[in-house]
């Protein structure tokens, strides 16, 4: 690969990953500035509640998502029963379901006024108080519903890492005498775990950046704490330590997954011939359809069950403006914020591509990075610096116009569009950088040795061979913008509304129905990427 002008290359990279590092930086920076009283204030009354809560939360979500993953995975790759080939995908079908929108449909399914505490008062003769049911709004309840929209992730990773062990292993487990049940567990299970290990990793990052249903439930963890000491207390800088604190737990998860990736890439990978599935028949088949069907029930099929039902009472919603505003508004910022991540991402993958140095390779690391960190945690990061920006354009003016500027970056869209890039430009990245890799460097010479430049040979030659690759980062980027919630609830401007900060109200006056139709949409536009991943699955 040719090295002229390096160092534009070097130049362009370092900058877009400057966007994805100046928030944590200025995060780091406003913590350490930050005043005594305020973090010895949060120690002595709610730290420790909030690092209980988020350890609970974890270990709950860790253990359920780990039954639920791995036992689907092993149940769909090594038993042949009726639906195998349905399950195989639809098990997937959660991971459409924002832990929010699931927090919304149980509540009003379960709660006091819901029609299972209903029925149970009508057939029995009961009142409310004498009889005793799980409460919904609870840290376990949080732990229910967040795990069987999670646990996908877990899925969906067990199963490659099933597929890809050999009949070998199923042979050398008979050898020794093991049984099928102490083959898995002494076996089959260790060399999966590195793959086991980064999909829970991946679930758990997406507990702790969770804000929608544990504010909801009432659980007082890390990311209602920061909206709490930000907008409650009115401590930027309080919010800011927890947010590092937050950040500090990301960081070993984002740890712990790269390292098991890496080590699953060299388990097992040359496996010739996959183990017969076992044939399952009479009431060991009706088992095993029971147990995938649960997880699915449960994660998706009764939530949206439920959300139909609302939105058929509430229909006339479709008809009435306010609601294609949030619809205009929500696809508005999602195509923007596609578009660009899309740009972004294919020039620092096309940076790295063409001067392969520490600087490119050190870039791509740091954009990668963006997407483990929670959408509370770069709020508060962007806005530190765009806020001060504007003070200092603010000041200026007044020094020497006597004119107020106001709040020209902070208080935009386009302060929200940073935020929504630094998270989400990762996704892209990502599918950008198979597509590329995909390309062999013979090409880019063939292309520079006819008088291409390096621009030229990324437009005429790259792109249209990226199209499927830059098409699948772009709807992918374009969803995890519609369900992004707090980072809209943070830096959207005055009076701006999308569907996911609207379902959020709703249901957070108790409004749950009304909440149906926008959140519906939400799952509708998540169907997108999971239909994506099953028809990878299915080829």
């Amino acid at each position: 690969m040719l090295t002229t002008r390096v160092w534009r290359w070097e130049l362009t990279a370092t900058a877009i990953s400057l966007l994805v590092v100046a928030p944590l930086l200025a995060l780091l920076a406003l913590s350490l500035q930050a005043e005594r009283e305020i973090w010895t204030h949060l120690a002595s009354t709610v730290l420790n509640d909030y690092v209980v809560s988020t350890l609970l939360l974890m270990a709950g979500v860790a253990v359920l998502t780990l039954f639920m993953g791995v036992g689907c995975a092993w149940l769909v790759t090594q038993y042949q029963f009726r639906g195998v080939r349905f399950f195989n995908w639809a098990l997937l079908l959660p991971l459409a379901m924002p832990t929010y929108i699931i927090a919304y449909s149980y509540t009003g399914l379960l709660d006091i006024a819901g029609p299972l505490q209903s029925a149970i008062r009508s057939q029995f003769g009961l009142r409310f108080g004498e009889y005793w049911f799980p409460e919904i709004r609870s840290l376990g309840g949080a732990i229910f519903v967040m795990s069987f929209v999670l646990y996908p992730y877990v899925y969906l990773l067990a199963r490659s890492a099933f597929l890809d062990q050999s009949q070998h292993l199923k042979d050398v487990g008979q050898l020794l005498g093991h049984s099928r049940r102490s083959a898995f567990f002494r076996i089959n299970l260790p060399i999966a775990r590195p793959a086991i290990i980064a999909g829970l990793s991946l679930a758990l990052m997406e507990t702790l950046a969770d804000y929608g249903a544990v504010s909801y439930f009432g659980v007082q963890t890390f990311t209602t704490g920061i909206f709490r000491t930000w907008f409650g207390l009115g401590s930027v800088a309080g919010a800011a330590q927890l947010a590092m604190l937050l950040l500090s737990f990301v960081i070993v998860l984002v740890w712990v997954e790269q390292r098991s990736r890496r080590r699953a890439q060299y388990i097992n990978k040359r496996n010739q011939v996959r183990p017969a599935a076992t044939p399952l028949s009479g009431m060991k088949n009706y088992i095993a359809v029971a147990l995938a069907m649960t997880p699915l029930l449960i994660g998706f099929v009764i939530p949206v069950a439920q959300l139909l039902k609302w939105a058929i009472a509430t229909h006339t919603q479709l008809w009435q403006p306010q609601f294609w505003r949030l619809v205009t508004n929500t696809l508005m910022l999602a195509s923007v914020t596609a578009l660009l991540a899309v740009a972004l991402a294919l020039l620092i993958a096309y940076s790295t591509r063409i001067a392969n140095t520490h600087i490119t390779r050190l870039a791509r690391q740091l954009v990668g990075l963006g997407y483990a960190v929670p959408g509370t945690v770069i709020a508060v990061g962007t806005l530190i610096p765009l806020a001060r920006l504007d003070n200092t354009i603010d000041a200026w003016f007044r020094a020497n116009f006597d004119v107020s500027t106001g709040l020209l970056i902070s208080g935009t869209l386009a302060a929200l569009i940073i935020a929504y890039l630094v998270r989400f430009m990762a996704v892209a990245l990502s599918s950008v950088d198979s597509g590329l890799q995909s390309i062999g460097p013979n090409m880019d010479q063939a292309a520079r040795s006819l008088g291409y430049t390096p621009i030229q040979v990324l437009r005429r030659i790259h792109v249209p061979i990226l199209s499927t690759s830059l098409l699948t980062a772009l709807l992918v980027v374009f969803v995890d913008v519609m369900k992004e919630l707090p980072a809209t609830l943070v830096m959207r401007p005055f009076n701006f509304n999308t569907l996911a900060v609207r379902a959020y109200e709703l249901a957070s006056d108790e409004r749950l129905a009304d909440a149906s139709l926008a959140s519906l949409a939400i799952i509708l536009a998540g169907l997108i990427p999971v239909i994506l991943l099953t028809r990878a699955i299915n080829r």
